[in-house]
Protein backbone atom coordinates (compact mmCIF):
# COMPACT_ATOMS: atom_id res chain seq x y z
CA UNK A 1 0.00 0.00 0.00
CA UNK A 2 1.24 3.57 -0.97
CA UNK A 3 2.57 5.61 1.71
CA UNK A 4 -0.27 8.30 0.88
CA UNK A 5 -3.12 5.97 1.58
CA UNK A 6 -1.93 5.85 5.36
CA UNK A 7 -2.40 9.30 6.11
CA UNK A 8 -4.63 10.50 8.67
CA UNK A 9 -6.77 13.61 7.92
CA UNK A 10 -8.48 15.71 10.19
CA UNK A 11 -10.03 19.41 9.92
CA UNK A 12 -6.95 20.32 12.25
CA UNK A 13 -4.88 20.93 9.11
CA UNK A 14 -6.39 23.47 8.31
CA UNK A 15 -5.56 25.81 10.83
CA UNK A 16 -1.50 25.62 11.16
CA UNK A 17 -0.18 28.99 11.44
CA UNK A 18 1.16 30.16 7.86
CA UNK A 19 0.42 27.13 5.57
CA UNK A 20 -1.97 25.71 3.70
CA UNK A 21 -4.28 22.27 3.82
CA UNK A 22 -1.72 21.30 0.59
CA UNK A 23 1.40 22.65 2.08
CA UNK A 24 0.43 20.54 5.30
CA UNK A 25 -0.03 17.42 3.21
CA UNK A 26 2.87 17.67 1.24
CA UNK A 27 5.58 17.96 4.62
CA UNK A 28 3.73 14.47 5.09
CA UNK A 29 4.00 13.07 1.51
CA UNK A 30 6.24 15.05 -0.44
CA UNK A 31 5.70 15.16 -3.91
CA UNK A 32 9.53 14.45 -4.64
CA UNK A 33 8.79 10.84 -3.63
CA UNK A 34 6.37 9.93 -6.76
CA UNK A 35 8.98 11.34 -9.35
CA UNK A 36 9.49 8.86 -12.43
CA UNK A 37 6.09 7.21 -11.05
CA UNK A 38 2.74 6.87 -11.96
CA UNK A 39 1.55 9.19 -9.86
CA UNK A 40 4.55 12.07 -10.87
CA UNK A 41 2.57 15.12 -11.76
CA UNK A 42 0.42 14.92 -8.70
CA UNK A 43 0.28 17.16 -5.69
CA UNK A 44 -0.77 15.93 -2.48
CA UNK A 45 -3.79 16.94 -2.21
CA UNK A 46 -4.34 15.12 -5.63
CA UNK A 47 -3.06 12.11 -4.45
CA UNK A 48 -5.59 12.08 -1.59
CA UNK A 49 -8.21 11.97 -4.08
CA UNK A 50 -6.88 9.47 -5.76
CA UNK A 51 -6.94 7.84 -2.33
CA UNK A 52 -10.92 8.27 -2.34
CA UNK A 53 -11.77 7.41 -6.17
CA UNK A 54 -13.16 11.37 -5.96
CA UNK A 55 -13.15 13.23 -9.65
CA UNK A 56 -14.09 16.46 -9.56
CA UNK A 57 -13.80 17.29 -13.11
CA UNK A 58 -14.88 15.31 -16.40
CA UNK A 59 -17.49 13.30 -17.84
CA UNK A 60 -16.64 11.30 -14.88
CA UNK A 61 -16.65 13.29 -12.24
CA UNK A 62 -18.05 12.22 -8.65
CA UNK A 63 -20.92 13.13 -6.63
CA UNK A 64 -20.79 15.35 -3.63
CA UNK A 65 -21.42 12.78 -1.58
CA UNK A 66 -18.59 10.94 -1.99
CA UNK A 67 -16.46 13.52 -0.34
CA UNK A 68 -18.58 12.75 2.94
CA UNK A 69 -17.88 8.92 3.17
CA UNK A 70 -15.90 8.93 5.96
CA UNK A 71 -14.36 11.75 8.20
CA UNK A 72 -11.06 11.75 6.08
CA UNK A 73 -12.50 12.50 2.74
CA UNK A 74 -14.93 15.26 4.51
CA UNK A 75 -11.20 16.41 5.59
CA UNK A 76 -10.70 16.99 2.06
CA UNK A 77 -13.63 19.16 0.68
CA UNK A 78 -12.82 22.68 1.98
CA UNK A 79 -9.57 22.49 0.06
CA UNK A 80 -11.74 21.61 -2.94
CA UNK A 81 -13.82 24.12 -2.52
CA UNK A 82 -10.88 26.51 -1.77
CA UNK A 83 -9.49 25.26 -5.08
CA UNK A 84 -12.33 25.75 -7.66
CA UNK A 85 -12.90 29.29 -6.43
CA UNK A 86 -9.25 29.90 -6.94
CA UNK A 87 -9.71 28.79 -10.61
CA UNK A 88 -12.57 31.23 -10.98
CA UNK A 89 -10.35 33.97 -9.61
CA UNK A 90 -7.98 33.51 -11.98
CA UNK A 91 -10.36 33.45 -15.00
CA UNK A 92 -12.56 36.00 -14.15
CA UNK A 93 -9.23 38.22 -14.80
CA UNK A 94 -5.43 38.12 -13.05
CA UNK A 95 -5.59 40.83 -10.56
CA UNK A 96 -2.00 40.66 -11.61
CA UNK A 97 -2.44 42.45 -14.38
CA UNK A 98 -2.88 45.50 -12.55
CA UNK A 99 -0.36 45.15 -9.38
CA UNK A 100 3.54 45.24 -9.71
CA UNK A 101 3.85 42.20 -7.14
CA UNK A 102 1.89 40.03 -4.35
CA UNK A 103 3.03 40.44 -0.55
CA UNK A 104 1.50 37.56 1.19
CA UNK A 105 0.86 38.52 5.27
CA UNK A 106 -0.18 36.29 7.99
CA UNK A 107 -2.37 39.10 10.13
CA UNK A 108 -4.13 42.53 9.46
CA UNK A 109 -1.14 45.07 9.59
CA UNK A 110 1.27 45.77 7.09
CA UNK A 111 3.19 49.37 5.72
CA UNK A 112 4.12 49.36 2.56
CA UNK A 113 6.90 51.85 0.72
CA UNK A 114 6.42 55.02 -1.41
CA UNK A 115 8.67 55.65 -4.08
CA UNK A 116 8.68 59.02 -5.54
CA UNK A 117 9.21 60.08 -8.88
CA UNK A 118 12.84 59.45 -9.81
CA UNK A 119 15.34 62.26 -10.33
CA UNK A 120 16.00 63.05 -13.98
CA UNK A 121 19.60 61.96 -14.65
CA UNK A 122 21.91 64.17 -16.48
CA UNK A 123 23.73 63.02 -19.56
CA UNK A 124 26.92 62.76 -17.70
CA UNK A 125 27.91 63.00 -13.67
CA UNK A 126 30.86 64.00 -13.04
CA UNK A 127 33.45 63.36 -10.65
CA UNK A 128 32.81 63.33 -7.27
CA UNK A 129 29.50 64.48 -8.41
CA UNK A 130 26.37 63.33 -6.42
CA UNK A 131 23.86 60.96 -8.71
CA UNK A 132 20.33 61.63 -8.62
CA UNK A 133 18.24 60.21 -5.80
CA UNK A 134 14.94 58.46 -5.52
CA UNK A 135 12.97 59.04 -2.37
CA UNK A 136 11.71 55.65 -0.46
CA UNK A 137 10.15 55.27 2.37
CA UNK A 138 7.90 53.65 4.37
CA UNK A 139 4.38 54.78 4.94
CA UNK A 140 2.82 56.08 7.94
CA UNK A 141 -0.58 54.38 6.90
CA UNK A 142 -1.37 50.66 7.21
CA UNK A 143 -2.69 49.37 4.05
CA UNK A 144 -6.10 48.59 4.05
CA UNK A 145 -7.29 45.24 4.07
CA UNK A 146 -10.87 44.42 2.66
CA UNK A 147 -12.32 41.19 3.14
CA UNK A 148 -14.45 40.19 -0.18
CA UNK A 149 -16.51 36.82 -0.62
CA UNK A 150 -19.37 34.67 -0.58
CA UNK A 151 -21.95 32.57 1.84
CA UNK A 152 -22.21 29.34 0.08
CA UNK A 153 -26.26 28.60 1.62
CA UNK A 154 -26.92 25.34 0.23
CA UNK A 155 -27.90 22.29 2.10
CA UNK A 156 -26.04 18.72 2.30
CA UNK A 157 -29.47 17.00 1.07
CA UNK A 158 -30.20 19.81 -1.93
CA UNK A 159 -26.37 18.59 -3.36
CA UNK A 160 -25.54 15.85 -2.13
CA UNK A 161 -26.20 13.77 -5.35
CA UNK A 162 -24.95 16.73 -7.64
CA UNK A 163 -21.65 15.86 -10.09
CA UNK A 164 -18.59 17.73 -8.50
CA UNK A 165 -17.91 19.33 -11.90
CA UNK A 166 -21.17 21.21 -11.97
CA UNK A 167 -20.69 22.50 -7.97
CA UNK A 168 -17.14 23.32 -9.58
CA UNK A 169 -18.90 25.99 -12.24
CA UNK A 170 -20.63 27.75 -9.28
CA UNK A 171 -17.54 27.84 -7.03
CA UNK A 172 -15.82 29.29 -9.87
CA UNK A 173 -18.29 32.04 -10.65
CA UNK A 174 -18.08 33.19 -6.85
CA UNK A 175 -13.81 33.11 -7.55
CA UNK A 176 -15.09 35.48 -10.46
CA UNK A 177 -17.18 37.68 -7.94
CA UNK A 178 -14.29 38.03 -6.08
CA UNK A 179 -11.65 38.73 -8.54
CA UNK A 180 -13.94 41.59 -9.84
CA UNK A 181 -14.36 43.45 -6.27
CA UNK A 182 -10.58 43.22 -5.58
CA UNK A 183 -10.28 44.63 -9.07
CA UNK A 184 -12.81 47.70 -8.16
CA UNK A 185 -10.56 47.92 -4.96
CA UNK A 186 -6.99 47.92 -7.02
CA UNK A 187 -8.47 50.67 -9.49
CA UNK A 188 -10.43 52.73 -6.25
CA UNK A 189 -6.98 53.07 -4.84
CA UNK A 190 -5.68 54.50 -7.69
CA UNK A 191 -8.03 56.71 -7.96
CA UNK A 192 -8.44 57.81 -4.36
CA UNK A 193 -4.91 56.90 -3.11
CA UNK A 194 -4.09 54.83 -0.20
CA UNK A 195 -4.05 57.22 2.68
CA UNK A 196 -0.26 57.63 2.09
CA UNK A 197 -0.57 59.01 -1.31
CA UNK A 198 -3.24 60.80 -3.07
CA UNK A 199 -5.27 59.46 -5.74
CA UNK A 200 -3.85 60.23 -9.61
CA UNK A 201 -4.26 63.19 -11.49
CA UNK A 202 -7.43 62.88 -14.62
CA UNK A 203 -7.16 65.13 -17.36
CA UNK A 204 -10.96 66.42 -18.50
CA UNK A 205 -11.64 65.14 -22.29
CA UNK A 206 -14.54 64.54 -24.43
CA UNK A 207 -14.98 60.96 -26.16
CA UNK A 208 -12.09 59.28 -25.94
CA UNK A 209 -9.80 59.26 -29.06
CA UNK A 210 -6.56 58.07 -30.00
CA UNK A 211 -5.08 61.83 -29.07
CA UNK A 212 -6.21 60.80 -26.02
CA UNK A 213 -3.49 58.02 -25.26
CA UNK A 214 -0.94 59.84 -27.00
CA UNK A 215 -1.00 62.80 -24.14
CA UNK A 216 -1.90 59.99 -20.99
CA UNK A 217 1.15 57.66 -22.84
CA UNK A 218 3.49 61.52 -22.45
CA UNK A 219 1.94 62.03 -19.25
CA UNK A 220 2.74 58.87 -18.02
CA UNK A 221 7.13 59.60 -19.42
CA UNK A 222 9.37 57.41 -18.13
CA UNK A 223 6.92 54.96 -16.61
CA UNK A 224 5.32 52.59 -19.78
CA UNK A 225 1.75 52.56 -20.79
CA UNK A 226 1.46 49.53 -20.37
CA UNK A 227 -2.34 48.84 -18.66
CA UNK A 228 -5.42 50.78 -19.78
CA UNK A 229 -8.69 49.70 -17.01
CA UNK A 230 -12.31 51.23 -17.72
CA UNK A 231 -15.61 50.16 -16.74
CA UNK A 232 -18.29 48.69 -19.22
CA UNK A 233 -19.38 51.98 -20.61
CA UNK A 234 -16.39 53.93 -21.42
CA UNK A 235 -14.67 50.49 -23.13
CA UNK A 236 -17.87 50.33 -25.30
CA UNK A 237 -16.73 53.96 -26.25
CA UNK A 238 -13.09 52.71 -26.78
CA UNK A 239 -13.87 49.93 -28.80
CA UNK A 240 -15.57 52.17 -31.24
CA UNK A 241 -12.02 54.23 -31.54
CA UNK A 242 -11.26 53.86 -35.51
CA UNK A 243 -7.39 52.86 -34.26
CA UNK A 244 -9.03 50.36 -32.09
CA UNK A 245 -10.22 48.49 -35.13
CA UNK A 246 -7.30 47.62 -37.09
CA UNK A 247 -7.04 44.33 -38.62
CA UNK A 248 -4.61 42.64 -36.33
CA UNK A 249 -6.07 44.15 -33.22
CA UNK A 250 -9.19 42.86 -34.83
CA UNK A 251 -7.19 38.85 -35.38
CA UNK A 252 -6.16 39.46 -32.05
CA UNK A 253 -9.51 39.52 -30.66
CA UNK A 254 -11.83 37.06 -32.45
CA UNK A 255 -8.91 34.41 -32.01
CA UNK A 256 -7.87 34.63 -28.45
CA UNK A 257 -10.53 37.30 -26.81
CA UNK A 258 -7.77 39.32 -25.08
CA UNK A 259 -8.47 42.89 -26.51
CA UNK A 260 -5.58 45.47 -27.04
CA UNK A 261 -5.02 48.95 -27.75
CA UNK A 262 -2.87 50.58 -30.50
CA UNK A 263 -0.09 51.11 -28.08
CA UNK A 264 -0.04 47.93 -26.86
CA UNK A 265 -1.57 48.29 -23.56
CA UNK A 266 -3.34 45.81 -22.16
CA UNK A 267 -7.00 46.36 -21.92
CA UNK A 268 -8.99 45.69 -18.46
CA UNK A 269 -12.59 45.78 -18.11
CA UNK A 270 -13.36 46.49 -14.36
CA UNK A 271 -17.40 46.70 -14.74
CA UNK A 272 -18.24 48.72 -11.53
CA UNK A 273 -15.47 51.24 -12.26
CA UNK A 274 -16.71 54.67 -11.78
CA UNK A 275 -18.88 55.97 -15.30
CA UNK A 276 -16.83 57.79 -18.07
CA UNK A 277 -12.99 57.47 -16.53
CA UNK A 278 -10.65 55.68 -17.88
CA UNK A 279 -7.36 54.79 -15.50
CA UNK A 280 -3.77 54.07 -17.34
CA UNK A 281 -0.71 52.77 -15.09
CA UNK A 282 2.57 50.92 -15.58
CA UNK A 283 1.44 48.15 -14.10
CA UNK A 284 5.53 46.87 -13.22
CA UNK A 285 5.61 49.67 -10.72
CA UNK A 286 1.93 51.06 -9.96
CA UNK A 287 0.66 48.66 -7.17
CA UNK A 288 1.07 46.60 -4.91
CA UNK A 289 -1.53 43.59 -3.69
CA UNK A 290 -1.18 43.12 0.08
CA UNK A 291 -2.75 39.55 0.90
CA UNK A 292 -3.91 37.98 4.35
CA UNK A 293 -3.56 34.69 3.85
CA UNK A 294 -4.98 32.37 0.90
CA UNK A 295 -8.65 31.32 0.30
CA UNK A 296 -10.46 31.37 3.54
CA UNK A 297 -13.01 28.44 3.91
CA UNK A 298 -15.55 28.01 6.89
CA UNK A 299 -13.75 24.65 7.22
CA UNK A 300 -15.69 23.72 10.16
CA UNK A 301 -18.72 23.90 8.55
CA UNK A 302 -17.65 22.56 5.66
CA UNK A 303 -16.86 19.08 7.02
CA UNK A 304 -19.19 18.86 9.98
CA UNK A 305 -22.44 20.63 8.40
CA UNK A 306 -22.00 19.79 4.54
CA UNK A 307 -22.06 23.75 2.96
CA UNK A 308 -25.04 24.86 5.39
CA UNK A 309 -24.10 28.32 5.04
CA UNK A 310 -20.21 28.17 5.01
CA UNK A 311 -18.21 31.53 4.09
CA UNK A 312 -15.29 31.90 1.15
CA UNK A 313 -13.63 35.04 1.28
CA UNK A 314 -10.34 36.64 0.28
CA UNK A 315 -8.39 39.54 2.39
CA UNK A 316 -6.09 41.73 1.04
CA UNK A 317 -5.59 46.09 0.04
CA UNK A 318 -3.44 47.85 -1.88
CA UNK A 319 -1.12 50.17 -1.68
CA UNK A 320 0.45 52.97 -4.22
CA UNK A 321 3.88 52.29 -5.48
CA UNK A 322 5.99 55.19 -7.83
CA UNK A 323 4.21 58.43 -7.74
CA UNK A 324 3.36 58.97 -11.29
CA UNK A 325 2.81 56.09 -12.58
CA UNK A 326 -0.79 56.06 -13.01
CA UNK A 327 -2.58 58.81 -14.82
CA UNK A 328 -6.49 59.18 -15.55
CA UNK A 329 -8.80 60.09 -18.40
CA UNK A 330 -12.36 61.79 -17.44
CA UNK A 331 -14.94 61.72 -20.08
CA UNK A 332 -17.40 63.34 -18.28
CA UNK A 333 -17.50 66.19 -20.91
CA UNK A 334 -18.10 63.40 -23.67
Amino acid sequence: MAYFENISLEKGMYSTPGKSFTQVLEELDSSENYRGTALDGLDAYQRQLKRFAIKVSGPESGTVEQFFQSSSSAALFPEYVARAVGQGMESGGKIEDLVAGVTRIEGLDYRSISMGAAAPAPDETAEAAQLPTTDIRTNAQLVKLRKRGQVLAASYEALRFQKLELLTVALRQIGAYIAAAQKKDAVDTLINGDGSQEGIAFVTGGAPGYADFIGLWGKLSPFTLNTVAAGTAMMQKLLQVPEFKDAQAGMNFQGTGKLCTPLGAKLLHVPDMPENKIVVLDKSCALEMVQSGGIVTDYDKLIDRQLERAAVSVTCGFARLFAGAAAGLDCTQG
